[in-house]
């Protein structure tokens, strides 16, 4: 044992478990714990952006790139507070950092003191974090540290990941005690459970009595970095892919057979696959609202008649939304070499091939391919001013290096993305999807840059989401951060705009940006230049290529602000709804109830 100051404590036990950065912003709440950060600064670097949000957001994209969790550190009161936000996206989304807030000396609790919470319980800002972390533990002991050290991290990165808190009261920090740190607690991706032999045979049944199978993947295959063998299942039996958001990259996008995102602003052959499939094998996917057509049968999926097979990690997913089949409980990537490892043998025994069962089906597929293919690729290569949305999602694909990193915020662009962008890697398209954070594509770029400071990493926000935090320029040059935020400025809450549009008989009120009756922003690359990054204005489609890919080979912070025209709308294949408003019909397709 040795005598140590509570910071000391937290100091070492973060570099015994490999965290190679603090993401967090100093307060009179955290001073304590700067001085024994500063002892240790060469080997754990504290990087301090201009707000908290930004900090969570950075620790949620460094996760999700590099699967690692790394801390975040605030002070008393609103600072901790402005956490909020980036805690709730990254539990929704399953991505895990240690959030170390700060609290009121345990000699002043429940006196009222600057910054305490203290109206049902004294220095209670826990109670205000607690639903939007997996676990919230107060050690009021130097002695205590240890434990909430060790079963925080425990906590964060075993079963289905997620942010863990640590709220510390300002003594803790400099008090000393006699103590020993824990052993290093469990690294992510360490525990992967599989199924049963009994549920993997039920399942190898299922998929040899399918003959319309599909594969729905989300940020669980992501998480248990089960491409490889995904990929697999698909090549070798030619069964469809579908993906959540968070699941692109799994699989490669250039295989015809990776239909890509579902839901209304999904890709037309994904929903098709959806509505006609046999059976679903749904691996670490949750079927929100967005991803099923609001659960409305025939548009996405036609469960209950469609069989589904789900996996998940997480035992609560099991059956939120469609009962299925047959659920399990399994890491993806395990429950995936276990089917492949069945299905192989099931050939190996003379049983007919399943690639040959499915080929009709995959003729099918192809067919609403190449129709959806022949209605949306005249619109890549269309030159106007401002652009339009097609163009900039095929400038990006062509002129962005295989290797790059998209960062994508909440916003009409967002849907523009989902429906075409073909990322070539997994954990390199980074979205906030279950609680859709405006803010999170424009921080979590720094996050991303950090984890894989090699790597292109290309933020595409909205003109309203940059102007929320623009701050983040700020930051990368002073970090020397090579960041590329592409502002898709098409002067309006367009997203919400074209709800106005299509659900409110156009009446719009609120979402365009104007001053004296004319479109208003403020000017995106000055404000870039002003923070000593490079900042070019593009409003010709001809421009944007040639900019971006200088922006590249330059290697330093740049805004490119691109100017979108905000009356071209994604084209619907599937439908959403918000009651009791009445759905819409998709513009390209129809539904197909089973």
């Amino acid at each position: 044992m040795a005598r140590m100051k509570g910071g000391e404590v937290i100091a070492e036990y973060l570099i015994q478990q490999k965290v190679p950065y603090i993401f967090g912003i100093c307060g009179h709440g955290n001073v304590g714990i700067l001085d024994p950060l500063h002892a240790v600064r060469d080997r754990i670097e504290l990087v301090s952006p201009r707000h908290e949000q930004c900090a969570g957001h950075m620790a949620d994209g460094y996760f999700r790139v590099k699967h690692q969790p790394v801390a975040t550190l605030t002070s008393t009161g609103p600072g901790s507070a402005n956490l909020v936000m980036s805690l709730a996206t990254a539990l929704s989304d399953s991505s895990a950092f240690l959030a170390i807030t700060s609290n009121v000396p345990t000699s002043q609790m429940n006196r009222g003191p600057f910054q305490e919470i203290y109206k049902h319980n004294q220095a209670d800002f826990p109670s205000v974090i607690r639903p939007v972390v997996k676990r919230a533990f107060q050690p009021t002991r130097v002695d205590m540290l240890p434990l909430a050290l060790r079963q925080g991290f425990d906590t964060m990165v075993t079963g289905r990941p997620g942010p863990v808190n640590i709220d510390i009261p300002y003594n803790v920090y400099q008090e000393e005690d006699d103590v020993e740190l824990p052993a290093p607690a469990h690294v992510f991706g360490q525990h992967r459970p599989g199924a049963s032999d009994a549920d993997v045979a039920k399942a190898l049944d299922m998929v040899a009595d399918a003959t319309r199978p599909v594969i729905f993947i989300g940020h669980g295959a992501t998480l248990a970095e089960a491409g490889p063998e995904i990929t697999r299942l698909q090549q070798t039996y030619g069964i469809p892919v579908i993906t959540s958001p968070n699941g692109m990259g799994c699989v490669p996008a250039d295989d015809p057979l990776t239909l890509g995102f579902i839901g209304r602003n999904g890709a037309y052959p994904a929903n098709q696959a959806g509505r006609h499939a046999d059976l679903v094998i749904t691996l670490g996917t949750r079927f929100d609202d967005r991803s099923s057509s609001s659960w409305l049968p025939g548009y996405s999926w036609n469960f209950p008649k469609t069989r589904l097979l789900h996996v998940d990690l997480d035992p609560q997913e099991l059956g939120r939304n469609y009962p299925p089949t047959l659920g399990i409980i399994a890491d993806a990537k395990v429950f995936a070499a276990q089917l492949l490892n069945a299905m192989g043998l099931r050939e190996q025994r003379g049983a007919s091939s399943l690639k040959k069962q499915y080929s009709e089906w995959r003729a099918e597929v192809e067919a609403w391919r190449q129709e959806w293919e022949a209605y949306v690729r005249p619109h890549f290569s269309a030159r106007t001013t401002p652009l339009r949305p097609e163009f900039v999602v095929d400038a990006l694909q062509r002129v962005l290096p295989d290797d790059a990193i998209l960062t994508c915020d909440s916003g009409v662009h967002h849907n523009w993305f989902m429906q075409f962008w073909k990322p070539k890697r997994a954990q390199s398209m980074l979205n906030s999807w279950g609680y859709s954070s405006m803010g999170f594509g424009v921080c979590s770029v720094l996050g991303a840059q950090l984890a894989a400071p090699d790597r292109p990493c290309i933020s595409v926000c909205g003109d309203g989401g940059f102007s929320m935090t623009p701050y983040v320029v700020a930051t990368a040059v002073e970090y020397d951060l090579p960041c590329v935020w592409v502002v898709w400025n098409n002067f309006s809450w367009a997203a919400i705009r074209d709800i106005q549009v299509g659900m409110f008989g156009n009446r719009q009120l609120g979402t365009y940006f104007e001053k004296d009756k004319k479109p208003y922003n403020p000017d995106f690359a000055a404000w870039a230049r002003a923070c000593g990054a490079d900042g070019v204005t593009i409003t010709k489609s001809e421009d944007l290529a040639g900019a971006l890919q200088q922006a590249i080979r330059n290697k330093r912070p740049c805004v490119l602000d691109v100017h979108v025209d905000a009356e071209v709308r994604p084209p619907s294949t599937g439908t959403w709804q918000l009651p009791p408003t009445p759905f819409k019909e998709p513009l390209f397709g129809k539904p197909w109830k089973a």
